[in-house]
């Protein structure tokens, strides 16, 4: 289940129509009823407050204004590995196929000049 400060996207008609991060969630006077605060991650940015079940906030698909609507919960994608280094490689600060004379570069050098 999607909780607060998860990123959602939110599907409108089968379509991927917005991102979302829920900002809060809280009970209803009706029992597995939500308040769920999104901030929608748009230009300009706009924050929405719909009443939702707890299957809705899970991914189920659910209507509003007789338009099909589902949330999905966004996962990141695992970042990938680094190919094997060779031994050369592996020095601290080095750049890949460095030699060992290389200079570092000090941007607060450049900035005064």
């Amino acid at each position: 289940m999607a909780a607060e400060n998860d990123l959602v996207l939110i599907h409108f008609e089968d379509k991927p129509l917005v991102f979302a991060r829920i900002e809060e969630i809280l009970p209803n006077s009706k029992p597995d009823w939500y308040h769920v605060r999104l901030l929608l991650l748009q230009v300009p940015l706009q924050m929405v407050t719909w009443i939702l079940r707890d299957i809705y906030i899970e991914g189920a698909e659910f209507t509003m204004n007789g338009q099909r609507m589902r949330l999905e919960k966004v996962v990141a994608p695992q970042q990938a590995q680094a190919p094997e280094t060779t031994k050369q490689e592996q020095t601290p600060g080095s750049a890949a196929g460095a030699t060992g004379n290389a200079k570092v570069i000090s941007l607060n050098e450049i900035k005064k000049k």
